[in-house]
């Protein structure tokens, strides 16, 4: 049989579009279990084209047995195993988990290299709220999408961080866990209640789910894209809780408190002639893209990506992703890397 012979092709036709039936359906909820293990979006995507290209070469060997989306779970787990084996530092972490916050204002020209977490568009989580979730899961899908609840397993041992995902997210057994990593079911156990023991211990278990947004909530979110465009300080300071956090990933130092964030903006904003801000959504919280322009006349150009984290009617938490990584963000986002002036007015 040559291969060209026409049963051959059939047959390889056959197999492809059995592959592509039932691996294309779960390709964004994959993709979702590579950024939770990674904390990188762009590393998540590069993830999933390895997982397909491996499930794809052993197709053959999967023949029916057991269920085709754990077994592309194994392999997706297993691949970001080994991406974050060879990582120097295996953590993606922000600004605070590393250091004291600061008063000081950062050096403009040298942030520091480091590979930060990033943040994860909503718009390749809506549709998957809870995929099948297994019995034991404790978490919902959307809450262990929150950025603080990634930044917070970051700090966990990979394989500890596999085992949580897989168990309290997928709310997989600890039988079944352990037949997908390999290795036994009181080991699975065991790396389980350390990784919960120490979520607990350091941050008081995991972050709660975000609350539904609210007429008070909506108006906050607007007020603060209004600060923004306005350069107005006394606003933006108004929306803050008191002992709110300011974070700026690629740059290291970090704010905490209305007054230190205050004078962080009173040192940032003068270099600015304006901001155009956009609504978007990211990890599953209020999200806002920010373009800028140094003078009036030019168009605005891709500057940062907002997350914020609410607590009532205040805001407690901003993440704000900065350049140089925003503009590949804004890309991974669907957004425009700059806006013309003449259609600013309108593209809200």
């Amino acid at each position: 049989m040559t291969a060209l012979d026409p049963l051959a092709e059939a047959s390889a036709s056959e197999t492809a579009a059995a592959f592509e039936r039932l691996a294309a359906p779960l390709r964004r909820e994959v993709k979702l279990h590579c950024y939770r293990m990674l904390g990188s979006l762009h590393e998540a995507e590069d993830l999933v084209q390895e997982t397909y290209l491996r499930a794809w070469r052993h197709f053959g060997q999967f023949e029916g047995r057991g269920a085709f989306r754990a077994w592309l779970y194994q392999i997706a787990t297993n691949a970001c195993l080994n991406a974050l084996a060879r990582r120097r530092r295996q953590a993606r972490l922000l600004p605070h988990q590393l250091g004291p916050a600061t008063a000081d204002m950062p050096d403009p020209e040298h942030p520091r290299d480091i590979a930060w977490l990033e943040p994860y568009p909503d718009t390749d989580v809506d549709g998957l709220a809870d995929p099948a979730p297994g019995p034991e899961a404790r978490l919902g899908a959307r809450q262990a999408v929150q950025l603080a609840f990634i930044a917070l397993i970051q700090e966990l041992p990979a394989r500890q961080r596999a085992v949580l995902l897989l168990c309290d997210v997928m709310g997989w057994s600890a039988a079944e866990t352990a037949t997908l990593l390999g290795g036994s079911t009181a080991a699975v156990n065991s790396a389980l209640q350390r990784a919960r023991a120490t979520l607990a211990r350091r941050h008081g278990g995991p972050a709660p789910p975000a609350s539904a947004a609210d007429v008070a909530q909506s108006a906050l979110l607007r007020r603060y894209l209004d600060a923004w465009e306005r350069l107005d300080v006394g606003a933006l300071a108004a929306l803050l809780k008191s002992d709110a956090t300011y974070t700026m990933p690629p740059r290291a130092e970090w704010y905490q408190g209305r007054a230190a964030i205050r004078a962080f903006f009173e040192w940032a904003w003068p270099g600015y002639h304006d901001f155009r801000v956009l609504p978007t959504g990211a990890n599953g919280q209020p999200a806002f893209a920010a373009y800028s322009r140094t003078r009036p006349g030019e168009p605005w150009r891709a500057h940062s990506l907002h997350v914020l984290a609410l607590d009532g009617e205040a805001i407690g938490e901003i993440t704000l992703f900065a350049k140089p990584v925003a503009p590949r963000l804004f890309s991974s986002f669907g957004l425009p890397l700059d806006i013309p002036c003449d259609i600013a007015g309108i593209i809200r």
